[in-house]
């Protein structure tokens, strides 16, 4: 299971969906075994099937060890490395998966000439060492000079490289997926009153601009693969052209909003899984 450290807002939601995902298994015949991530970094698990919601480092190291050994490992201790905002960025950027104008920073070096040189006013400041943890992780700014300061905050709060996005206006979409099957949701968090941080205020309320759903689905399809991410979610901008930009990938999520229709399809994947390593 994921420690809670690591489901700001969401430790509930996170517990809901992987036990729901393990009964679903369980009924498919699977005999599952959860343990904590705290007994996971301990050396507890010895089964060499392991589905994950870890996001500690040292969790995600021994993931990665325990692939190397021939373990069946899902989510991808890789893949979860991967969905760190700086890595993100460059896998993303380096496949052509849709996604903002990026500059990746050391967070004590100046920035405002860079910005303005880059075109950037509106603009969001993300750590690029890890996922975010607190809201102050992920900070909109207005104009190159309080990017400034924020990156400023960063370095004294010991945070060495940070991600910054040019803002893209239009509707913000939130959507879950499951490499592999046709499960795929998606909706506007806003306007349902679904956030983490509040940061869905910034684009507001969705206008309803027409956009391809299947193209959306395609693009987050490939992040999945160059990512090595089967269970996902993320957020994504469509522009008033309708064009879609993914601004975030997440390594599985909540699926609050879908939990009970996403569960089946994450069980589906991992036996999936399971056939082709047999």
């Amino acid at each position: 299971m994921r420690a809670g450290a690591y489901s700001p807002n969401h430790i509930g939601n996170d517990a809901a969906i992987f036990n729901a995902a393990a009964d679903q298994l369980r009924k498919r015949g699977c005999e599952v075994n959860i343990y904590s991530e705290e007994q996971f970094i301990a050396g507890d698990v010895k089964e060499d099937i392991i589905i994950n919601m870890c996001r500690e480092m040292r969790s995600i190291h021994l993931l990665q060890k325990r692939e190397d050994e021939g373990a069946l490992v899902i989510n991808s201790g890789y893949g979860i490395e991967n969905c760190t905002r700086e890595r993100m960025t460059r896998i993303l950027l380096g496949s052509n998966i849709p996604y903002p104008d990026s500059l990746m920073v050391n967070t004590d070096e100046g920035i405002t000439a860079a910005l303005k040189k880059a075109g950037f006013t509106q603009c969001w400041i993300k750590r690029g060492d890890f996922h975010a943890m607190h809201k102050e992780d992920v900070s909109y700014v207005r104009h190159p000079e309080e990017a400034q300061e924020v990156l400023q905050e960063y370095f004294l709060r010991g945070i060495r490289r940070a991600v910054i996005n040019r803002h893209l206006v239009g509707d913000l979409i939130k959507f879950y997926g499951v490499q592999g099957t046709p499960f795929f949701f998606w909706f506007y968090p806003f306007d349902e009153g679904h956030s983490k941080y509040g940061h869905e205020a910034i684009n507001g309320k969705s206008t309803g601009i027409v956009f391809d759903e299947k193209h959306m689905r395609d693009i987050c399809q490939r992040a999945s693969e160059v990512l090595d991410v089967k269970i996902y979610g993320g957020d994504c901008i469509v522009s008033p052209e309708g064009d879609i930009r993914i601004i975030d990938f997440n390594d599985w999520p909540s699926f609050a909003p879908c939990r009970a229709d996403a569960a089946p399809y994450i069980a589906k994947c991992i036996l999936t899984a399971i056939k082709e390593r047999k």
